[in-house]
């Protein structure tokens, strides 16, 4: 039974199971990805690539080809009766500053940010396994067993469900989901063909009468557009090419034939939905498999990148014997909260509550909190940086930060002081000058871009970095 086909059985394809791959694979751990169906995800549901997720597809490597198949949103026109009467922006501007190069959100389709992230993947030498349906899942003291509708089962160290707000895993598991209907109306997302419309901005077409609201969205970097309609509740929507074509008709001054091909379609009820534990034994959720949200504000696919780049380092850590199995409780004790607070910005952004724009873009979430967030200097006011806080980017004293970050090993950076450093075997060594973003002091960077510990001088450092798997 202890025969393990690999470290890591990953349950899913999507960005979220592509994430963890790439990740555990830099570091040169062992895993599979395994999809039920026989090729990537075909559609655009997840097209918003938030700036913390940019900074994550920096770090994988991967940063370059998104800038170059996507592109920033544009700019809304409203529509009534066919003639433009105004103007609609998806988020508020907000600046780059140094600290925080990247401020707005990219427009990529999930199709093409899930290829880039399987390109990268193959190229460090991992693979995804189509074709894969799991059909159940047990686990003992030391591994975890899958089996499947074909094929031989797969016994692995650890498992990881990131196969959507449906997830067999979960369903297995027992593990319930706890949630809401954010709103009864009923909603079309299809990638289509049309022509009659510039690809210059996003077309908005308000609601009339008993017909909901329609949005047209050029996808970058592509010669589709998405079309995003609402409908009264209790409606059934239609995906066939003739639906979408009345639809696009009836809401619009289009007409039918301008709607020349349907590529993918879907219809949902937007839910917000969180499940009751992020981990069972051996076994993760990861992605919409932990937490479900309505599409507004574009944080689902965002969270989920970041629940896969939080846990890769930990299983790393793990698997590697650098740390003790006890480290991985930190990731449903980190990442629960945070999904929960996603959750909920979500639904205030789909009632119009909130505006996306600098509380959409992630850069201020952190893990002050965590039993791994050890701050020891004293006094410091609440918007000064701490442990737990997501490290700002700069250039002092020659070096880039965000270039000494990248990669997947810690980072032991003092800022403004010539302290005694121990000598921590995993970590890259960088000292800066005096740094506002910072203040003073050393700091011990994790993996994952957060300051993991924090002090005047490095008294305490090597307990804390024995704690996490750095020596």
């Amino acid at each position: 039974m202890n025969a393990y086909d690999t470290d890591v059985l990953i349950v899913g394809a999507g960005p979220t199971g592509l994430a963890l791959a790439l990740d555990l694979t830099r570091r040169g751990a062992r895993s599979l990805v395994v999809e039920r169906t026989d090729g990537l995800f075909p559609g655009s549901r997840g097209k918003g690539l938030q700036p913390r997720t940019q900074e994550v597809f920096d770090d994988f490597g991967v940063l370059d080809a998104v800038l170059a198949a996507g592109g920033p949103y544009p700019v809304g026109v409203i529509w009534q009766d066919g003639e433009h009467v105004g103007e609609h922006r998806m988020s508020d501007a907000t600046e780059a500053t140094e600290g925080e190069p990247y401020h707005e959100p990219l427009m990529l389709p999930q199709w093409r940010t899930q290829e880039i992230l399987f390109a990268r993947l193959t190229e460090l030498g991992g693979g995804v396994a189509f074709g894969r349906e799991l059909v159940g899942i047990a686990q003992d003291a030391d591994g975890v067993t899958a089996s499947f509708a074909v094929g031989a089962p797969v016994r692995a160290r650890y498992a990881v469900a990131a196969d959507g707000g449906r997830s067999a895993v979960r369903r297995a598991l027992g593990i319930g989901m706890t949630g809401e209907t954010v709103d009864p109306n009923p909603m079309l997302v299809a990638d289509v063909r049309i022509t009659g419309l510039d690809r210059d901005n996003i077309h908005v077409f308000p609601p009339t009468g008993t017909e909901g609201f329609m949005a047209i969205f050029p996808l970058a970097g592509t010669a589709d557009f998405q079309v995003a309609a609402q409908f009264p509740e209790g409606t059934y929507v239609d995906l066939s090419l003739d639906g979408i074509r009345k639809v696009v008709a009836t809401r619009s001054h289009l007409s039918p034939d301008d709607v020349t091909e349907v590529r993918w379609a879907s219809d949902f009820r937007p839910r917000a939905a969180l499940a009751d534990r992020f981990r069972e034994g051996r076994v993760f959720l990861a992605g919409d498999a932990a937490h479900v949200h309505s599409p507004a504000g574009g944080q689902g696919l965002n969270t989920s990148v970041q629940d896969a780049y939080n846990l890769g380092w930990k299983l790393g850590a793990v698997l590697s014997g650098a740390a003790a199995p006890a480290l991985l409780d930190s990731y449903e004790e980190e990442r629960l909260p945070n999904a929960a607070d996603m959750l909920g910005l979500s639904t205030q952004v789909h009632r119009g509550e909130v505006r996306r724009g600098e509380a959409t873009q992630q850069l201020g979430l952190g893990y002050r909190g965590s039993s791994l967030a050890v701050e020891t200097r004293e006094g410091l006011p609440k918007d000064a940086l701490h442990a737990g806080d997501r490290a700002p980017d700069g250039v002092r004293g020659g070096v880039h930060l965000f270039d000494a970050f990248r990669g997947p090993h810690w980072t032991l950076l003092t800022v403004g002081t010539d302290s005694d450093l121990p000598d921590l075997a995993g970590t890259r060594t960088v000292r800066i000058p005096a740094y506002e973003a910072y203040g003073t002091g050393v700091f011990l960077v994790r993996p994952d871009g957060y300051v993991g510990w924090a002090g005047e001088t490095a008294a305490g450092l090597t307990e804390y970095a024995a704690h996490v798997g750095v020596v």
